[in-house]
């Protein structure tokens, strides 16, 4: 069968790189050895996961495409090729258990993948993916720097995040415009981050949304007194200035004064 034609409006960079792939299948723990590749285009990744022993892997693509082609290259797999958006998918019917995600995730959506991720988050154990080198340093930053955001609490709060490779633009098919990140993601032990957690979501997202400001100024929604502000330090403070510990304190103290 012919290759696929790459679709921008997919946000498809084919990657042609087998040791690269190779790299990136390597990078991907186990167990749990349920493995669902989202977005695998003509398979680069595949063909490695295949070679993994004992792994149930699932492959989930929105490409017609894309699919017939996996479907007549990985015929052992012609069960598992699930065609289908992989952010509507309801994950807890597809998958009993624990179950990771790898992925050269198409960069127009990376970021969406991780907040399904995020909602996800008590059967997806690891996530191995290439995001766009700029998405990678955000959610890998820790507090302190400008590239330290949403997605940076977020995913830290529920997942030990590294940032493991760089890669060229060169190696893709188109090749993109920006070069790409390798990231792995590791479901830490906390089960509960002892507060409110969808408020949490709220405050980390009012707090950054504002960065340049102070918390005084950037929380004024969540109608805070002028004494609990003054009452406090963190209220001094910019956002990314801020690890998960200190957001749950801030989150907990809006809490008690709704």
């Amino acid at each position: 069968m012919r290759r696929v034609k790459p679709k921008k409006y997919l946000g498809q960079h084919f990657l042609n790189d087998r040791r690269i792939a190779a790299r990136i299948v390597e990078a991907l723990p186990l167990p749990p050895y349920q493995v669902l590749e989202v977005g695998p285009g003509m398979g680069v990744l595949t063909q490695f996961l295949c070679q993994l022993k004992d792994i149930d892997l699932s492959l989930v693509e929105l490409d017609d495409e894309s699919v017939a082609f996996l479907h007549q290259t990985y015929p052992e797999l012609q069960e598992k090729i699930i065609s289908a958006d992989f952010l509507k998918l309801n994950l807890s019917e597809r998958f009993f258990g624990e179950f990771s995600i790898i992925g050269n995730f198409p960069y127009n959506i990376s970021s969406q993948i991780l907040f399904k991720v995020l909602e996800n988050k008590t059967q997806i154990k690891y996530v191995t993916g290439m995001v766009q080198r700029e998405v990678g340093r955000r959610i890998t930053a820790g507090p302190g720097g400008r590239e330290y955001g949403i997605l940076s609490v977020l995913m830290q709060a529920w997942y030990h995040a590294e940032y493991l490779f760089t890669v060229d633009e060169s190696v893709f098919s188109p090749p993109p415009k920006v070069k790409s990140a390798v990231v792995r993601f590791s479901r830490n032990h906390v089960s509960t981050l002892g507060c409110d957690e969808s408020l949490f979501v709220k405050v980390v997202k009012a707090a950054f949304n504002q960065r340049r400001k102070t918390l005084r100024n950037s929380l004024k929604a969540f109608g805070l007194s002028d004494k609990i502000i003054a009452d406090d330090n963190i209220f001094r403070k910019r956002p990314e200035q801020l690890g998960v510990e200190e957001f749950v304190k801030l989150t907990n103290i809006i809490e008690r004064s709704m």
